[in-house]
């Protein structure tokens, strides 16, 4: 199993400076993972750096206004973002929302972060149904930032409610190899995390 390539190698803490960025960009060619996520802001530096580039979109809450998130959306998109992450407070938004992101996504992979921490059971398979009839591309479980990230039970409900077909990101508190592939098992098929190198040497 190659680890690397399923693997969003993630920096968005608030105090991020510009040479942690460029070590990010650095990592993630040499250890040849998907891309980088990084917040709005470093996306056109983290371009220029010639890595595919992964952005969030109302983070971490996801309560900014949608046409905030569309502004914010439309702004990544243009400074060469290729992936957007966007976050939602309710099952309840998703629809609304993608509709709005999607046509300044200019087809770039979405993915929805539902925060599966706060979820029941029943909700996150509400969730995960209306991410897929969207028209997004993933359903995330985990901002990171929240009180709980990815669990291999959440991994497996969502891809029993999306199918083998469509994309399962799990995110949030992975540090391990053997974590990361355990989550692959129970059908991620992309992993965000600030501990890539470690897991992958």
């Amino acid at each position: 199993m190659n680890l690397n390539s399923l693997i969003d190698h993630t920096l968005l803490k608030p105090t991020t400076t510009q040479t942690e960025i460029l070590q990010l960009c650095d990592e993630t060619k040499k250890y040849k993972f998907w891309s980088v996520c990084v917040n709005p802001v470093w996306v056109k530096l983290a371009k220029e750096q010639g890595v595919k580039v992964c952005s969030v979109i109302g983070f971490p809450l996801g309560a900014n206004t949608l046409a905030v998130k569309v502004a914010e959306a439309r702004q990544a998109i243009k400074d060469g973002a290729e992936e957007l992450d966007v976050v939602i407070t309710k099952p309840a938004e998703i629809k609304k929302t993608v509709a709005a992101v999607l046509p300044v996504a200019n087809n770039k992979i979405i993915k929805v972060i539902i925060e599966t921490c706060y979820l029941t059971n029943q909700e996150k398979i509400l969730a995960a149904k209306l991410v897929k009839q969207s028209g997004a591309d993933f359903v995330k479980t985990s901002t990171g930032f929240g009180p709980g990230g990815a669990t291999v039970a959440d991994v497996k409900l969502l891809r029993k409610v999306v199918g083998p077909d469509f994309g399962v990101k799990a995110s949030g508190g992975i540090k391990t190899k053997e974590q990361a592939m355990d989550l692959v098992a129970a059908g991620a098929n992309r992993l965000g995390t600030s501990s890539g190198v470690d897991i992958c040497r």
